[in-house]
């Protein structure tokens, strides 16, 4: 027993400190802020509440129901009978007048209240875990706008970089030209690379006014500090990843609550063949008793009711079998999702380790590319080379900076994605 209280502790130290240095702390900052700015977030809460508040509801059934009752009736003709020369003997008074408080209490219900609120709680439990599964899902769709907007903003440097070593080289070929050692050919094809890559830019810019504007829909703010495409994510095999996504993930724990319900609600169905044992209680005052039916008398009674169902044409059998058929497409809805679950982590986690490994050769790509650029522009200023080749080699070198800073984002996409299938929270 010690050994597993201190395993379940030891899980929990790792999941918090796992959330803790998952991501960095503006993206935290992000993720809390949607929690408060994001109106869906709300809606989902608010059905949290309501399931809440059904559970109460069901709960409270377990007390007995009091209500007062009063009235006053006017009756004619008198119910009388005449005996002789007498008067006539009246039975019942013209005026009615009654009030009782009365009580109802299920004394025996073999387990229907009892089911009912184990329902309420599987439901409320499901209600817990959609709106885990929306903060879950929002939390994902803004750190791939995050990283989305870091990856823009470092291919704006990348492009400032590049735009930069052409002008460089451009300001190289002008001196050359006045020297009579090019032409006005070479200037003109340095500025259209140059143009091209400032419209490059441009669009890139374009790009990332658009991803601030859905940052802030969002979150509320619409700035980025921090610039790292990293997420610090350890290496997982495919089944450690799906015992994480069995046990986190809130889509599968929504499967799984279904087929609780629906297995809940063939239990109370099957309940409606047992019969009922309840109590009825009233005291109050009321007139018509005999022999002065005139004056209002203390009355009481109280009782025991017994209620069997006996035939209704086998709707209950009926109903308990479509119950049943809902938990069967219910289980087999979990087991669908498992197996999509295996492929996608699978799927995310060669990605993963794919993106690592092309990240690592294109650091060596970016070290042969730079060197050539400093060797072309080397060559440039002596007057030994053209600007073809200074364009292309500038290309080159633009060409490995950006391909290392796509491998970056596809590396942290995977990351993610395979952190939403696990279900861990990037956030305490």
């Amino acid at each position: 027993m010690k050994k597993i209280i201190l395993l379940l502790l030891t899980i929990v130290v790792y999941n918090n400190t796992f959330s803790q240095n998952l991501i960095n702390n503006e993206l935290k900052n992000l993720l809390n802020q949607s929690l408060v700015y994001f109106p869906k977030v709300k809606e989902v809460q608010q059905s949290v509440q309501l399931a809440e508040d059904k559970l109460a509801l069901t709960e409270l059934n377990k007390y007995p129901d009091l209500t007062i009752d009063a009235s006053y009736a006017y009756v004619q003709p008198k119910i009388e009978v005449a005996f002789g020369e007498n008067k006539p003997f009246q039975f019942s008074p013209e005026h009615n007048v009654s009030g009782a408080l009365n009580g109802s209490y299920t004394l025996f219900d073999f387990g229907r209240l009892q089911s009912s609120i184990e329902k309420a709680k599987l439901e409320l439990q499901t209600s817990k875990h959609v709106a885990e599964q929306l903060k879950h899902s929002l939390f994902f769709q803004i750190s791939q706008l995050y990283y989305q907007i870091i990856y823009a903003k470092k291919a704006i440097e990348i492009q400032n970089q590049v735009i930069q070593l052409l002008t460089e080289n451009k300001s190289v070929v002008e001196v050359q030209l006045k020297n009579g050692n090019a032409i006005q050919l070479d200037l003109l094809t340095i500025q259209s690379k140059i143009d091209n890559e400032i419209n490059r830019k441009i669009d890139v810019e374009t790009n990332l006014q658009k991803l601030l504007n859905l940052l802030k829909y969002a979150t509320g703010v619409g700035t980025i500090q921090e610039g790292q495409l990293a997420i610090t994510l350890k290496n997982y095999t495919l089944d450690e990843a799906m015992q994480m996504a069995i046990l986190h993930n809130p889509s599968l724990a929504i499967a799984k609550d279904k087929v609780s319900v629906a297995k809940a609600e063939v239990a109370i169905t099957k309940l409606n063949e047992l019969p009922y044992v309840g109590l009825k209680a009233s005291v109050g005052s009321r007139n018509g008793y005999l022999p002065n039916i005139q004056d209002p008398r203390f009355n009481y009674n109280a009782g025991i009711g017994f209620s069997v169902p006996l035939f209704n044409g086998g709707k209950t059998k009926q109903q308990v079998k479509i119950h049943e058929r809902s938990v069967a497409l219910n289980e087999t809805n979990v087991v669908s999702q498992l197996h999509d679950f295996e492929k996608d982590i699978q799927a995310a986690i060669i990605d993963i380790n794919s993106n690592n490994s092309r990240i690592k050769n294109a650091a060596s790509q970016i070290e042969q590319a730079a060197l050539a650029q400093k060797l072309s522009v080397s060559k440039l200023k002596n007057g030994t080379t053209t600007p073809i080749e200074i364009t292309s080699t500038n290309s080159d070198y633009q060409r490995a900076l950006l391909n290392q800073l796509q491998y970056q984002y596809q590396l942290c996409n995977a990351q993610l994605e395979l952190i939403k299938l696990m279900g861990v929270e990037l956030v305490d």
